[in-house]
């Protein structure tokens, strides 16, 4: 499904319906749903998930069903932009969909898994948080089709979210003619409380209590407090406090010290009943964190501020930075908590003067009894060493300590330390100097510190890089390159500032080092990772300037170290030898995400998010129905695509203007087990002797993999039809008279010793890797073109990794497959 579907069914300024694929208002970076209740002709649910730039929809007649293993009929429909979230109104007679259109329900979702690579299979695996919806739900594709659209089964899992109801006792009396009443005497049935979770196993995540028969006077006791301030009208929430690193906790019974946890600050504000929620940059979160803003308004005071951390529980219970990450994408079902460890302000009361150890009880109280997403950070008063000492054991990063009686400080403070057990901080990288020897990317990195506003040089770090991040780091600061010095070194540095090549101070590195030297400089400093979740002002990444290719030091091919950046090197670098194969033909896309470390999936319908330079071609389905299939003219195409984490480009035997005739068929030779590669070059061979046979001329591929392609040209005219059944009975041909070496079947039980003929890659819709193109395996083969002369040289199908593809096209004076365009067959021969 794409957009253009989407626009073919509308008239754009006769329907209010959105035309743009932007996000309805500014959000952060969880992926929005949105159901809708559309009374047209047949009155039905519109379920949206948000995925790759678009709303991925479905309707559903009955809608949703809280009931556990309900099956709803959900039926695959066009995609809609991201601007249709927002909408409701009246669609015109007349108009595609004409009738009333209600907001039921929205939020944010996340998926166990990539969520494109379960649509592609099948089965999505999600959870929804949103104002009526929440918990684990599930869409399984049935075999089924209806009106030639995919049909889907829409079910909720069994858990704390699921009941006897279902989405019309839901509607709460959105004025449209004919909407079902909700039960209760308002017309809106009340959500339910979340589901309670057991706690980590940190003992700082507090459990959440069982709820009071009433409630405290929260204003009361918080302006009994001592140094509790009226809030004037103009009060404004404060800026975070933070904390100043230590190379030891203090000592003593006047601290108290919590768990340092690894996530990311979160501010929350409530007023007038309504929580907000901040990054520590500023940056609203609100719209992503429904659950943790529905919980903050459940605490039943009017007025408040809080400070606290947002993590993820692994499934031991203990906090995962990179889990979390995942969920916030979307890709991962972490269990999220908000440990919340300051209460700047409560019920109209200024709390900043007042003792941290009274904010804190007060903090603690308030959370009894609170939904679980908020956790108490608990403390330990005094003991400061062993503390330390303990968090070791519970696999934690470090303490925070914090004076008992401090006030609540903006910015950095002594009152607040925290310590590491390896001293670590972060600092600016600033500039980085040449490679030596055999290394890769560069020497060394230039760090600074900020001192009274100014940046300050602080020394080198060499140590901690693998490969990989040589490279990704490389590919990052070499867009940031700027030609003044970044900062002043001092005279006695062991290099020359013409040696450095400077960068702009945008990326921020956290170090692990043994200490300071005599001259001011980190002591045995080593690389630990960047940090992408700070600013500026607290050190911190700013972005880099915008460019085509977004995060280009992503490390695609683990095993070799290649990134994301070096595969769109190379498509470029063979432009002229790729594109030939590739343009005006559909194509189908292998995408890997996350590179070869995640799942990849197949794609082979365009969206609107690929790219302006990768168009849309409507093809026939088998159904009768047609759907927008996707296409390149050019380089740009294909960069298009690689920024959207395509590896494999598989085209079509046909080109966009008939592609009902195809002009090139592929015998692919893959080999069973205990097949060598002699044995396959020898296959190749006697694959073109037969094809001669019977005057045809065919051509050779490596595959990138493990097998051979035998690719034959033909002139236009067979259909489909023709063109597999006489591939098909080739191959039998060739199985029939040396069943000792190869079989035409491809049941795996048979392959063993012999290789299979794989004649079926020449039917409609089926494609076969583009000479040229990358093959998402750990090798970082090529599907690489041979002469045939060539074939002997070769010791694998994987002869060719991205590296020497890349030389080979460089030095190559003529095409491989030289004699193409003059080798099309007039007919194909029939085959007894």
């Amino acid at each position: 499904m794409s957009l253009r579907e989407y626009a073919r069914k509308r008239r754009a300024g006769e329907t209010p319906e959105p035309f743009d694929d932007t996000r309805p208002g500014k959000r952060g970076r969880r992926p929005i749903f949105v159901v809708q209740l559309h009374h047209a002709r047949a009155r039905h649910y519109d379920f949206r998930l948000e995925m790759d730039g678009t709303l991925k929809s479905w309707a559903v007649p009955k809608g949703p069903s809280l009931r556990a293993g309900e099956k709803r009929l959900a039926v695959e429909v066009e995609d809609h932009p991201l601007g249709y979230a927002g909408f409701s109104g009246d669609i015109p007679k007349g108009h595609y969909g004409a009738g009333h259109v209600d907001i039921f329900d929205r939020g944010v979702w996340n998926a166990e898994g990539d969520p494109l690579a379960g649509l592609a299979a099948g089965k999505i695996d999600f959870e929804l948080h949103g104002d009526k919806l929440h918990g684990a739900w599930k869409l399984v594709r049935t075999q089924q089709r209806r009106s030639g659209k995919p049909q889907w089964l829409l079910l909720k899992r069994d858990d704390a979210w699921a009941r006897d109801a279902e989405a019309d006792d839901l509607v709460a009396g959105v004025g449209a003619p004919g909407a079902a009443g909700a039960k209760g005497g308002n017309g809106t049935a009340a959500t339910p409380r979340p589901p309670r979770a057991k706690p980590g196993k940190h003992a700082g995540a507090a459990p959440a209590r069982r709820s009071r028969a009433s409630r405290p006077d929260w204003a009361g006791r918080a302006a009994a407090l001592p140094g509790a301030r009226a809030r004037n009208r103009n009060w404004k929430a404060p800026a975070p406090q933070l904390a100043t690193l230590r190379q030891a906790p203090p000592q003593g019974d006047d601290w108290l010290h919590e768990l340092k946890w690894d996530g990311y600050r979160l501010l929350a504000e409530v007023v007038a009943g309504k929580a907000r929620l901040l990054s520590r940059n500023g940056l609203d979160w609100t719209a992503d964190y429904p659950e943790i803003v529905v919980a903050l308004e459940r605490l039943g005071v009017a007025e408040g501020s809080f400070d606290g951390e947002l993590i993820a529980l692994d499934p031991k219970g203990g906090d995962d930075f990179a889990l979390l990450q995942r969920t916030i994408q979307g890709s991962a079902r972490g269990v999220l908590r908000y440990m919340l460890f300051d209460l700047p302000s409560l019920a109209g009361s200024d709390l900043m003067a007042v003792p941290l150890d009274e904010r804190k009880a007060l903090l603690e109280s308030l959370l009894e009894g609170a939904d679980p997403v908020l956790a108490y950070s608990r403390h330990i008063v005094g003991h400061g060493p062993k503390v330390f000492a303990a968090s070791a054991t519970q696999g934690m990063e470090g303490i925070i300590s914090k004076a008992l009686g401090a006030h609540y400080t903006p910015g950095r403070s002594a009152t607040w330390l925290k310590t590491k057990h390896a001293q670590s901080d972060e600092f600016v990288i600033v500039g980085f100097t040449a490679p030596k020897r055999s290394r890769t990317g560069f020497g060394s990195l230039l760090m600074a510190t900020r001192e009274h506003g100014a940046l300050k040089y602080v020394g080198r770090v060499g140590t901690g890089f693998d490969d990989a991040q040589l490279r990704s780091l490389l590919a990052r600061l070499q867009p940031l390159a700027r030609t003044p010095p970044t900062v002043t070194l001092p005279a006695h540095v062991p290099f020359r500032p013409r040696d450095v090549t400077w960068v702009e101070p945008r990326l921020v590195a956290e170090l692990a080092f043994r200490g300071w030297g005599k001259e001011g400089l980190l002591r045995q400093a080593s690389f630990q990772r960047l940090r992408e979740d700070k600013t500026m002002d607290d050190i911190g990444d700013q972005s880099a300037p915008a460019q085509r290719l977004t995060s280009p030091g992503k490390v695609v091919y683990p095993e070799l170290g290649l990134s994301k950046q070096q595969v769109a090197d190379y498509y470029r670098a063979v432009t002229p030898w790729l594109l030939p194969e590739l343009v005006r033909r559909p194509l189908s896309l292998l995408r890997c995400p996350d590179g070869l470390k995640g799942q990849c999936f197949f794609q082979k319908h365009h969206a609107g998010t690929l790219g302006a330079a990768v168009h849309a071609v409507p093809i026939r389905e088998k159904n009768g129905g047609s759907d927008d299939y996707l296409y390149v003219d050019d380089i740009e195409g294909v960069l298009d695509l690689v920024q959207m984490n395509t590896l494999e480009l598989h085209p079509w035997g046909a080109r966009i203007g008939d592609v009902e005739h195809p002009d090139r068929l592929v015998f692919d030779l893959d080999p069973g087990e205990g097949v060598d590669w002699k044995a396959i070059v020898a296959a190749a061979r006697d694959v073109r002797a037969r094809l001669q046979e019977i005057g045809m001329q065919s051509f050779v591929r490596l595959s990138g993999g493990k097998g051979l392609h035998v690719v034959v040209p033909i002139a236009p005219g067979p259909d489909w039809g023709t063109a597999k059944a006489f591939c098909e009975a080739f191959a039998d041909a060739m199985a029939t008279q040396a069943p000792d070496k190869y079989v035409a079947t491809a049941s795996k039980a048979k392959r063993r010793g012999v290789i299979f003929i794989d004649w079926l890659r020449n039917g409609r819709g089926a494609t076969s890797v583009a000479s040229w193109s990358l093959r998402a395996r750990k090798e970082a083969g090529v599907a690489m073109p041979l002469a045939w002369s060539e074939l002997g040289r070769t010791k694998s199908g994987a002869d060719y990794p991205l590296p020497r593809a890349q030389r080979r096209a460089a030095s190559l004076r003529k095409d491989p497959w030289d004699g193409w365009a003059q080798a099309t067959q007039q007919e194909l021969v029939a085959l007894d």
